[in-house]
């Protein structure tokens, strides 16, 4: 293996660790403020730093993409999306909240033939036949205990799925940097909106009430990881390939199965790990397919 290949897989697994460090901070805050609230803030906290530095880089310039629409559909799905995960990590163990958010891929597999005219492969429906079972596995006993909030990680994938479709839909509208802040910048609004609306529903679980100091800088660390962590990933991106680093984000699972166990007693049981792993194999069973596609088009081409 390639020394740039090796350092860009390192900086890649570091990325996708920090990130499940930022989900453990996140679940902190269980019980001492509303997740909506905490997704906001977190969002806002970033969404300033990331527009600073890219005003100070780029100038007012790079607030001006080609096309407003994407960005804002690139925002919101974003916020969605964050707002059903934090609120899954609020109510379920962390393992079965990440595991279950790894749908993603497959979600990206089915709706970008309706959406980006993409063809749908018998692949993509063997590995979503397959992911399914294994969401199915991982939720026999959640839907028991907790009703439809169990299905909050998989609302989750879905709207982070259509995420990376908009982002597929506005590459080379901007830098990695401005890409990333006009997202930041787009949720922020959509989940300050989203956390006033359910403090006006009354449920005590969603009340906003004034945060501890602790909160607001447990939010400040979640900004700041989770942008370490898409800089180290855009890094690995930039020395290994994307369809090297892919399969390294399943490191996340062993992060956060290890995070749960230590730090809040949770341990999955065998028919989450089962299901887990389930997930991951149609997840790589995908990953391969399209690696192995790309491979015989460079061919053609070539011949």
């Amino acid at each position: 293996m390639k020394h740039d290949e090796r350092t860009g897989l390192l900086f890649a697994i570091a990325g996708f660790s920090l990130l499940s460090c930022g989900d453990a901070v996140v679940k902190t805050m269980t019980g001492e403020w509303s997740p909506l609230a905490v997704a906001a803030l977190r969002f806002t906290i970033g969404a300033v730093g990331l527009a600073a530095l890219l005003g100070v880089r780029e100038g007012t310039q790079a607030f001006r993409p080609r096309s407003w629409r994407l960005q804002i559909a690139r925002g919101v799905c974003l916020g969605i999306s964050t707002l059903f995960f934090f609120s899954a990590v609020f109510l379920m163990p962390l393992a079965e909240a990440t595991a279950l958010v790894f749908l993603a891929p497959i979600f990206v597999g089915l709706l970008s033939g309706p959406l980006l005219g993409e063809k749908v492969t018998r692949a993509t429906w063997t590995a979503s036949i397959f992911a399914f079972a294994g969401v199915l596995i991982i939720l026999r006993p959640n839907v028991a205990e907790l009703g439809w909030a169990a299905f909050l990680p998989v609302a989750a994938a879905v709207f982070f799925a259509l995420m990376v479709i908009a982002n597929r839909a506005s590459a080379g509208q901007g830098s990695a940097l401005s890409m990333q802040a006009l997202l930041a910048c787009v949720a922020a609004p959509v989940l300050v909106l989203a956390a006033a609306t359910g403090h006006l529903t009354g449920a005590p679980f969603l009340a906003v009430s004034t945060p501890d100091w602790t909160i607001v800088a447990r939010c400040a660390v979640v900004a700041l990881t989770a942008s370490t962590a898409h800089w180290l990933i855009y890094l690995g991106t930039t020395r290994a390939g994307a369809s090297t680093i892919a399969p390294t984000s399943y490191v996340q699972l062993l992060v956060v199965g290890a995070i749960g166990w230590l730090f809040f007693d949770e341990f999955p049981d065998a028919a989450t790990w089962l299901g887990a792993a389930i997930i991951v194999a149609a997840g790589l069973y995908l990953w391969r397919q399209g690696a192995a596609a790309k491979s015989d088009v460079a061919i053609d081409r070539s011949a």
